[in-house]
């Protein structure tokens, strides 16, 4: 079984992520070339770009079409970056359409800018009461007082965090997100890749070569069930 990205701005001209079709099918045959057998297409889902949620489900089955026909073996699923700040304008319907994999149980949530804080734990309140939980988008970009203490809480309330790819393999920020994944704090790896012609790849194995192993196999075996909407309790909280 290949791995899982499960945060990816694959589909094109759609925002800041793959240019036109080329570009996406390139960022395809990346993610194959390192072991990615699914990306989860996570468009924006922001004031700042105009994404048409209805229409999501249509894209990600011509990039599939696209993908296919060329013969790269990586399957493409619904998803998006659901900002913070967008939640609550958000119909349940179209909360649906941008769960990873379309299974309606797993949003991947970008934070509002600056450092973590209650409005991240009342999101995830917030989804939980409608019967959803939430993979929180690049903590590493939200630093600041109170960091850890942020993660813990959102994790005892059922949320994983993910990292990003290029960060893990970084020299300074890298040993201090394993160090976070040791500690429970963060849980999956992901490419967050924007285009195949400049900025982060669409790769992660090379990340996740950074983890320990337990933390290892968990980033690479959860996605799998997010994407078919099964729960997945992190791996702080299942020890005790």
């Amino acid at each position: 079984m290949g791995l899982t990205d499960l945060h990816c701005h694959i589909l094109p001209g759609i925002d800041d992520g793959a240019r036109d079709l080329e570009d996406a099918v390139a960022m395809a045959r990346r993610a194959a070339a390192d072991g990615i057998a699914t990306v989860c297409a996570t468009p924006h889902i922001r004031h700042d770009h105009d994404v048409r949620i209805a229409e999501l489900g249509t894209r990600v089955e011509e990039l599939q079409r696209a993908v296919s026909a060329v013969g790269v073996p990586v399957r493409i699923v619904t998803g998006g970056e659901v900002a913070e700040s967008a939640l609550d304008g958000l119909k349940d319907e179209e909360l649906r359409r941008v769960s990873l994999g379309g299974a309606n149980t797993w949003i991947l949530l970008e934070p509002r800018p600056g450092p973590l804080g209650p409005s991240l734990i009342e999101a995830a309140e917030s989804l939980a009461a409608g019967g959803r939980q939430i993979v929180v988008a690049h903590p590493e970009r939200h630093v600041g007082p109170g960091f850890r203490e942020a993660l813990a809480e959102v994790v005892a309330r059922g949320a994983l965090v993910q990292a990003t790819a290029a960060h893990l393999t970084d020299e300074d920020a890298g040993p201090v997100l394993v160090e976070l994944a040791a500690e429970g704090l963060v849980h999956l790896v992901a490419s967050d890749s924007h285009s195949a012609r400049a900025g982060r790849p669409v790769a992660i194995s090379a990340a996740l070569e950074r983890l320990g192993p337990a933390e290892r196999e968990f980033a690479a075996r959860a996605p799998v069930a997010i994407v078919r909407g099964e729960p997945v309790e992190a791996p702080q909280a299942r020890a005790g």
